[in-house]
């Protein structure tokens, strides 16, 4: 990513996929990867070292916009403090001016970080169930035809493995502690697991 400089003053990041014109002269693309550092410099192209110290996680923050600016030779941009998305739902409330014509109060405003995840656990346990439903409807329709011991034991322990996901979810209380549910970390066996483990292997 570069970025032009004039007057010691950042003036806006430019593309580099195209040539630019600067004070009336007219430079080719490959000044961008042609051209050394010094030279770029020379007519006011800085390459932008970006500072990610503020930068989250966007599945769990909404990160502030690029802020970028330049001081001693060097092009630099960062983002600003991120807000933690809403671990609830949060609903539209009497007075909100932006409710759309179309909401009520009451109504989603903004879905929160929980019940996402817990909708993603029981759409997967759905979807591991999905596959051997026809035991249980071929049982329903003729019962001289049972359900095979594993297959229930199976479908039980997926059931549970995901009602158990889903108190982990909700017992989070901040946005870091369920983003570390997910997080994998190495054992003394050489495995990786994740505080929220893991549905049943498949039959």
């Amino acid at each position: 990513m570069f970025a032009l400089v004039q007057d010691d003053d950042f003036v806006r990041i430019v593309n580099s996929n195209k040539g630019i014109v600067i004070n009336d002269n007219q430079y080719p693309k490959t000044i961008y990867t042609l051209w050394t550092q010094a030279e770029r410099e020379a007519v006011g192209i800085f390459e932008v070292v970006l500072d990610t110290t503020n930068k989250k996680d966007e599945e769990y923050y909404i990160n502030t916009d690029v802020s970028y600016s330049y001081s001693s030779g060097v092009v630099s941009g960062s983002w600003g403090t991120a807000t933690a998305k809403p671990l609830d739902n949060v609903l539209w409330e009497d007075g909100d001016e932006d409710m759309p014509s179309d909401a009520e109060v009451g109504d989603i405003k903004q879905y929160g970080l929980k019940p996402q995840h817990k909708q993603r656990v029981n759409d997967q346990a759905n979807s591991l169930l999905s596959k051997y439903d026809w035991y249980v409807i071929r049982n329903t329709e003729d019962d001289t035809k049972s359900i095979p011991s594993n297959v229930s034991t199976y479908r039980t322990n997926v059931r549970t493995k995901a009602n158990e996901m889903c108190t982990q979810i909700d017992n989070a209380s901040t946005v870091d502690e369920l983003k570390a549910l997910y997080e994998y970390t190495e054992q003394d066996d050489g495995t990786f697991t994740r505080p929220l483990a893991e549905f049943p292997e498949e039959l």
